[in-house]
């Protein structure tokens, strides 16, 4: 079982596990449209089905074996403003994939960029991963923007490789090997 020693912290953010007494942060997200603008089948969520996601995250506290997701709650003055996740794809290649969801309240200053290269710190230095790849909508430029600028590559374009609310769409693939990540942090 591998998790960080909580909290991570960063200059502004607390990053700990989620918590069911985060239900009406989380729940102040996901309930906007703008949240699952470019979410594959997500629609905004009612309470009851943030209680359900806030209980799914609750479980998500350590990785213990390939396909398990670590989601941390990314806190600020005591609220919970948004989540960072790693899902580990490969035991063998090393893998996995970044997530991250943010309360567009708190967009434009860097607190998404800060979380997730907490979480990418632990992935590549404590953790051991070899690369870490994310995947975005091609629509989704401030998430594409977002990636880039925590040291990730564009590596592809899938060209209408899946459906997205009833249409073909694009998606970009992005990703960051452990030695670029340590040179760039270095």
């Amino acid at each position: 079982m591998a998790h960080p020693t909580y909290p991570l912290r960063t200059p502004r953010l607390l990053l700990r596990p989620v918590t069911p007494d985060d239900l009406d942060d989380v729940h102040a997200w996901q309930r906007r449209a703008d949240v699952f603008r470019w979410t594959l089948g997500a629609q905004p969520r009612t309470r009851e089905e943030s209680v359900a996601s806030v209980a799914a995250m609750v479980g998500e506290d350590a990785l213990r074996a390939e396909g398990d997701c670590l989601t941390l709650a990314a806190v600020t003055a005591d609220r919970v403003i948004g989540t960072v996740e790693l899902v580990w794809r490969s035991r063998v290649d090393r893998t996995a994939e970044l997530g991250y969801v943010f309360h567009p309240d708190h967009g434009g200053r860097g607190l998404a960029t800060e979380a997730a290269g907490a979480l990418l710190d632990w992935g590549f230095g404590t953790f051991g991963l070899h690369r870490v790849m994310a995947r975005c909508h091609a629509g989704n430029e401030p998430s594409a923007r977002l990636l880039t600028r925590l040291g990730l590559r564009r590596e592809a374009r899938h060209v209408r490789s899946y459906r997205f609310r009833g249409e073909w769409a694009d998606q970009l693939v992005f990703a960051v090997l452990a030695d670029e990540w340590r040179s760039r942090a270095g």
